[in-house]
């Protein structure tokens, strides 16, 4: 059997993949895949050696997250849910 290894990270080469994949990760409402999504942008960035980023065990608190978003160079804003 072939055994293939797929890191989404690798995925992530640009700033508009990366802004592409944390909005669906955001969209998802879901805090552990948030974290998690964290976590891969982290990596493919060079940054997940760093003490407090998102891992996939993770819950990190909103202080954490808004930092994690800044070194990342992004920010998080809110918007209008859409009835």
């Amino acid at each position: 059997m072939i055994e293939l290894s797929y890191d989404p990270a690798d995925a992530l080469a640009s700033d508009d993949a990366i802004e592409v994949f944390l909005k669906d990760a955001f969209e998802s409402c879901d805090a552990g895949f948030i974290a998690y999504a964290l976590g891969i942008v982290a990596r493919a960035k060079g940054l997940d050696d760093r003490p407090g980023f998102p891992s996939e065990d993770g819950n990190p608190t909103l202080k954490t997250v808004l930092a994690v978003m800044q070194s990342l160079g992004f920010e998080l804003t809110a918007k209008r849910h859409s009835a």
